[in-house]
């Protein structure tokens, strides 16, 4: 969560399997807006991802049944169990974020499917987004010296 509240978070979305996609991990900023279930969430990217409807830079994403054909009946688990696996399986290089992503999509599909494999191995290890979450935390981890989980601070006697 971010800022302690429920409207702002980060998920950990995994590519799907049998794509090019497959291992890589990224860390997905959620906001939600007040008017949810009823206006659709803000869904983005935090690390690198090349993709035709993914802005490199921003990490927006360009998806039409998040951003124009939202309905109250869907929830996060579908953005992020069917919507975004889908986006990334079925890419639309005719409306694109990333127009260059899109042009070596169209103009040979082997060499753009490396470059996303590429940009898996450089941005999206899962050991990265645990690095970039732990840096980003406003949590304060405890130490055992800070804290002290054991019975004996328990204060008052048990009614029988």
């Amino acid at each position: 969560m971010i800022n302690d509240g429920m409207q702002e978070f980060y998920v950990h979305f995994h590519g799907p399997g049998d794509s090019p996609y497959h291992g890589g991990v990224w860390k997905v900023r959620v906001e939600l807006p007040d008017a949810y279930p009823y206006k659709s969430p803000s869904i983005g990217f935090t690390n690198k991802m090349y993709h035709p409807n993914v802005d490199e830079m921003s990490g927006s994403v360009c998806l039409d049944v998040i951003n124009q054909t939202w309905s109250p009946m869907f929830d996060l688990v579908n953005v992020f169990e069917v919507f975004l696996p889908q986006l990334l399986l079925y890419p639309n290089p005719s409306d694109p974020l990333n127009g260059e992503a899109a042009a070596l999509m169209v103009r040979d599909r082997s060499a753009y499917e490396q470059r996303v494999r590429e940009y898996c191995q450089k941005y999206a290890k899962p050991e990265d987004v645990g690095a970039a979450l732990e840096e980003k935390s406003s949590d304060e981890e405890l130490s055992e010296v800070e804290y002290d989980s054991s019975d004996e601070a328990v204060v008052g006697k048990v009614d029988p």
